[in-house]
């Protein structure tokens, strides 16, 4: 009788840009650019918003636990893509590749949460100025988080719990930079249909509704602006959404064009490009999209370089 071949894998491979082996010094430069300037930037908008006391606002909280969040991403995934670029060691324990999947999950699913609390603060800002204070009080600001934390984390571990039951082919070859759920499926010997079902509806209760959420605010946001009288005033209404509008397309764009597929119809090249985007691109853009269009936040970044100037002195 044949027997197929399973294994309990002690290793996966990360195969990533290992084709493209005269690319690799590029590659890690772009990568390793890419990871400083997130971590700085990102850790550069905490600080100002923690030391300045005008920003300790709703808005401003927000977009510190976003900084955040996107610092804490770009460490999940980049630097075990510097150490295999570094050193063309590739491989990544099961333990290792699990763990991974679940905080990059975890973080994306924050991100995607956010974002949707976020738009619901500037609805409230814009449609809503005389009840702002009371509906976006502290206890609520901090409430919106904790439970934007609890969801995301919930939803990852529930996934990473079904993978983790998963026994693999002897091919164990990943053909991505970082462990990711769909390369992962597809290595699956396992019948993955009840993984597949949970997938869909997790992404449809955390992608579809947070981006229902953020389309019905702008809706009423964008009401609001055209009752405004003033050509001045629509612009000052509408400059304090751009930014977040900006990041809520680069993220959506990317998220959608990979996981609102079937698994089937995964392609690897397609996964990886958009993966860069939404893993490395996006993080280190959040910061300049933010402090280049918001004067609060560039006059506590100046502030802020001018007290430890002052410091050092």
């Amino acid at each position: 009788m044949a027997i197929r071949n399973h294994t309990s894998i002690a290793d996966f491979l990360l195969l990533g840009f290992s084709e493209h082996p005269e690319q690799l010094p590029l590659l890690f430069g772009l990568f390793l650019g890419m990871y400083l300037v997130t971590v700085l930037g990102n850790l550069l908008i905490i600080l100002a918003i923690v030391a300045d006391q005008h920003l300790h606002t709703p808005m401003y909280f927000f977009l510190a636990n976003l900084s955040l969040i996107d610092t804490c991403f770009s460490c999940t995934i980049v630097p075990k893509v510097l150490v295999n670029i570094l050193t063309q060691h590739h491989t990544i324990s099961h333990t290792g590749c699990l763990v991974q999947m679940y905080f990059f999950m975890a973080l994306a699913l924050l991100d995607d949460f956010l974002l949707a609390v976020m738009a619901y603060d500037r609805y409230v800002a814009i449609c809503l100025p005389l009840h702002y204070t009371t509906i976006m009080c502290p206890q609520r600001c901090l409430l919106l988080v904790a439970v934007s934390w609890l969801c995301a984390h919930l939803l990852a571990f529930s996934l990473t719990l079904l993978m983790s039951q998963f026994s693999f082919c002897a091919s164990h070859s990943i053909p991505h930079f970082f462990c990711d759920l769909l390369p992962l499926l597809k290595l699956a010997c396992s019948d993955t249909q009840l993984f597949q079902v949970m997938m869909f509806a997790e992404a449809a209760l955390s992608g579809v509704v947070p981006l229902a959420c953020v389309l019905v605010s702008y809706a009423h946001i964008m009401h609001t602006i055209l009752r405004v009288p003033s050509a001045g005033g629509k612009h000052k209404v509408f400059s304090t959404c751009g930014s977040h509008l900006t990041v809520v397309t680069l993220f959506y764009g990317t998220v959608f064009l990979v996981y609102f597929q079937p698994a089937s119809s995964y392609s690897a090249d397609t996964g990886m490009l958009a993966s860069v985007v939404y893993t490395t691109v996006t993080p280190m853009l959040n910061p300049f999209i933010y402090s280049l269009r918001n004067r609060d936040i560039k006059g506590a970044l100046w502030r802020l370089s001018g007290w430890r100037r002052c410091s050092i002195l």
